[in-house]
């Protein structure tokens, strides 16, 4: 049976990186997160079995959860410790009432380099690439429909948020530690990079060239999206491909998650993937 580790005090050394995780998230100190439910913590616990990018370096559990997660932390290797506490504890560790009752620790083993991982990817490929997303909802979301749909990868330049935000990784349901990705690097020379690869870019903008529907199919494909507000600048509509979505007349756009889901649905669907 696996060992527990009762924490008694909010201010136990043993789980500090838990405490006040609202006003004090992990994302971007040494590719530490927090993961927050039982769907992403059965991610993460998937790719630390996996041998994946990712691994659990501990879990703290509210004690009513840990029975019906007792199959789950059968799976994690011995050596994550897995600590439990009552709900005024874990409330007071966390800083507000956690009633999901689930948490763990993750890091990034690896971070694979923008050319390294665009020259890993398949012969045929389908690829998110998003610049400028700052709502770690939609980047969440970009991720969820990644995965729904088949891509091989999710390329963020260094202006788009961090998904390894514990409220990004929540609103994948964990597609964040699923889904290859980079966060590095100018829009400029992620478009310039994907092109010397072979790959048909196509950009999203209300005054797209072509229909999402009529986008032909191609081996590597690329989809890109824009800030929430602005969406695609004049320059990189420019260098690529644009495509629209129709619309009810009087609207001219969509949530840039809403739009990056539907139009990647066209394209799976024109590279037969679904």
């Amino acid at each position: 049976m696996r060992e527990l580790i009762r924490i008694h005090e909010a201010d136990d050394p043993r789980i500090a990186e838990f405490r006040s995780i609202r006003e004090r998230d992990l994302t971007g100190r040494d590719s530490r997160f927090i993961a927050e439910g039982t769907v992403v913590l059965r991610m993460l616990i998937g790719a630390h079995c996996a041998g994946g990018d990712f691994a659990a370096e501990k879990l703290l559990l509210l004690e009513n959860r840990v029975e019906g997660l007792a199959a789950l932390l059968q799976e994690l290797p011995g050596e994550v410790p897995v600590y439990v506490a009552s709900q005024p504890v874990l409330d007071a560790i966390a800083g507000f009432h956690l009633h999901r009752g689930v948490l763990a620790l993750g890091h990034r083993r690896r971070n694979p380099a923008p050319a390294q991982l665009i020259e890993s990817l398949p012969a045929k490929a389908l690829v998110v690439a998003a610049f400028g997303i700052s709502n770690h909802d939609n980047v969440g979301a970009i991720f969820r429909n990644a995965a729904a749909f088949g891509a091989d990868a999710v390329l963020l330049d260094e202006t788009c948020c961090d998904p390894l935000y514990r409220k990004a990784l929540r609103v994948s349901v964990g597609a964040v530690l699923a889904v290859p990705y980079f966060r590095a690097g100018s829009t400029a020379e992620i478009l310039t990079t994907l092109a010397g690869a072979g790959f048909s870019i196509w950009g999203l903008s209300p005054a797209g060239a072509v229909e999402i529907r009529e986008v032909p199919a191609a081996d590597r494909m690329v989809l890109i999206t824009g800030t929430e507000g602005e969406g695609l600048s004049p320059e990189v509509l420019a260098r690529v491909n644009t495509a629209r979505i129709a619309q009810a007349p009087g609207l001219d756009s969509l949530n840039a998650a809403t739009a990056t889901g539907i139009a990647l649905y066209g394209m799976a669907m024109a590279q037969g993937r679904l």
